[in-house]
């Protein structure tokens, strides 16, 4: 296992985790990161990225606990699995009426690694019982 890889993914969560100016955070990234979104498209590049995080940290406050990060041995992929402590704070779409809710899942995600910088990030949780926690 990497070492360096698994300390870049977890400095990744600590700057997730510490919100607000997301600069920080998205210094982390390289700039054609990919970003494969929970049973949805991929989308790329920082500037997609950036706008991504701007539409969550609107519409949900999150933080991250319990977070495992593992890597392979030539530090390239990375994976970690944590649980999404959440609030919904403004409708969207389907759920334009709903918010306030807060909402606990298990998720993990898979990183791809690249000359120090997160390369791809793709996140996986269960959206159902998302839907299910917010409704």
């Amino acid at each position: 296992m990497s070492a360096g890889s698994v300390a870049l993914i977890t400095e990744y969560y600590r700057r997730f985790n510490a919100g607000g100016d997301r600069e920080p955070f998205l210094a982390l990234l390289t700039d054609d990161i990919e970003h494969g979104i929970n049973q949805g498209g991929i989308e790329r590049g920082k500037q997609v990225f950036r706008a991504f995080m701007k539409r969550m940290d609107t519409a949900y406050r999150e933080q991250l606990s319990d977070i495992v990060v593992m890597a392979n041995s030539d530090g390239t992929r990375a994976a970690a699995e944590f649980t999404v402590n959440g609030t919904y704070l403004v409708g969207r779409q389907l759920l334009e009426k709903e918010r306030g809710q807060h909402y606990t899942l298990p998720a993990g995600a898979f990183l791809s690694i690249r000359d120090g910088k997160v390369a791809r990030v793709t996140t996986y949780y269960n959206l159902q019982d998302w839907l299910a926690q917010v409704k």
